[in-house]
């Protein structure tokens, strides 16, 4: 492991302080299990500085430095020797056969979503050897038997036209989506939308009726309702129209801490209810208490002990960094700050600029997987139930909406 890794590693063996033969049986179980971070980003890559610089002192738009940017963090290890060898590297000490992939930027219009699918696709495409494209729950599986490791598509929203000709009409991109690979969706980013209230917005008014013709048609389909960023309201609606397993992909357990991206028991309990589970994710600001990896598995904890270890995931919502981006960053020109963008629409925080502490940014690294395993086994899950959480839960809830 590289220094940058490594010193996560140490940070979270610190917290956790385990034992010799629970550290031993936490490794061996995580490397032959099938892991899959049920929602999450795959390594970012170092942007090229000059080629960003270069584009600044050009005159680029706001909009083309921000298309630059996601283009080169995400496909960068494609294309670039050092790249791939820093993202194989992470994704090899993490122990991850699979993420449901990030795969979609926060709205509805199908050209926008369509951007980081397409870039995903390309680094598949183009690194077959080490990185496929799982469009089937089986698929993951059989990268774990081949050693490999795989990327399963969510969309960040639902595709809709917006052009509200009929309700069919404005429904028809989501079979296009399903055949371009995506398997879940969110209904909802923090803000409202035609389909329901995101998570931030004060009024928590629930799911529409358009919102319930959604819901039917991803039933239909075969794509996985999401609803980590959806109102409160919105996400006990949903579960209660959905006629199939649905998820709060990465969220967390209003009862241990209270905060918008969390889920009270009676929204876990609707999603339960469906066959579905809830993914609890490494925010420390959305985690509380002491906001490291212990947080995490208090999390964890509470969700298994009262909602059963089969309703229980974990979807980090964090990525590896290369450790060349600062010094690229540096080669870039300074450019104007610009307003907020629309989607990050986010209350005060009570938790504050607390979360950017050190140890607890590092021991929740997403390459500290294993140590999420050792943490598992310290508190006395059994190997079939750790098994479910690491994997076993999204690959079922996978099976039934696609195969129904």
């Amino acid at each position: 492991m590289n220094e940058k890794i490594q010193n996560a590693r140490d940070v979270a063996l610190g917290i956790l302080k385990p034992g010799a033969k629970d550290l031993e049986h936490g490794l061996e179980l995580h490397q032959n299990a099938i892991v899959c971070d049920t929602y999450g980003f795959a390594p970012r890559s170092a942007l090229d500085g000059d080629a960003m610089g270069a584009a600044v002192e050009a005159g680029a738009s706001e909009a083309e430095l921000q298309d630059m940017h996601e283009d080169m963090s995400m496909t960068r290890c494609a294309t670039d020797a050092g790249e791939r060898a820093e993202f194989t590297e992470a994704w090899d000490a993490a122990g991850v056969t699979c993420i449901f992939q990030n795969a979609g930027e926060e709205g509805q219009s199908p050209m926008r979503l369509m951007k980081r699918l397409a870039r995903f696709t390309y680094v598949t495409d183009m690194m077959r050897d080490y990185l496929l494209r799982a469009v089937r729950p089986d698929d993951i599986v059989a990268a774990k038997a081949q050693n490999k490791h795989c990327l399963y598509m969510s969309g960040n929203g639902v595709p809709l036209t917006q052009e509200w000709v009929s309700v069919e009409e404005e429904l028809r991109y989501i079979r296009i989506f399903f055949q371009l690979g995506i398997r879940m969706m969110h209904l909802t980013y923090n803000r409202r939308n035609i389909i329901g209230d995101g998570c931030a917005e004060p009024a928590n008014g629930g799911l529409s009726d358009f919102g319930r013709a959604v819901v039917a048609e991803m039933n239909r389909v075969g794509v996985i309702v999401d609803v980590a960023h959806a109102g409160w309201q919105t996400s006990l609606e949903a579960a209660r129209a959905s006629a199939l397993p649905m998820v709060a992909s990465h969220s967390g357990c209003c009862a241990v801490n209270e905060h918008i991206r969390g889920k009270p028991d009676e929204v876990i309990r609707a999603i339960v209810d469906t066959g579905g589970y809830l993914g609890i994710c490494c925010i420390p600001s959305f985690l509380g208490r002491s906001g490291d990896i212990n947080a995490l598995l208090d999390h964890v904890d509470y969700a298994a002990k009262t909602f059963g270890a089969d309703h229980v995931t974990i979807g980090t919502d964090t990525a590896y960094a290369s450790r060349a981006g600062e010094a690229e960053r540096k080669k870039i020109p300074k450019r104007r700050s610009t307003r907020p963008r629309w989607a990050y629409f986010w209350p005060p925080d009570a938790f504050g600029e607390q979360w950017r502490q050190d140890h607890m940014v590092k021991s929740l690294a997403w390459t500290n997987w294993p140590m999420f395993t050792v943490g598992l086994v310290q508190r006395g899950y059994s190997d079939e139930d750790i098994q479910k959480i690491l994997g076993g839960n999204m690959l079922r809830v996978a099976r039934a909406v696609l195969g129904a």
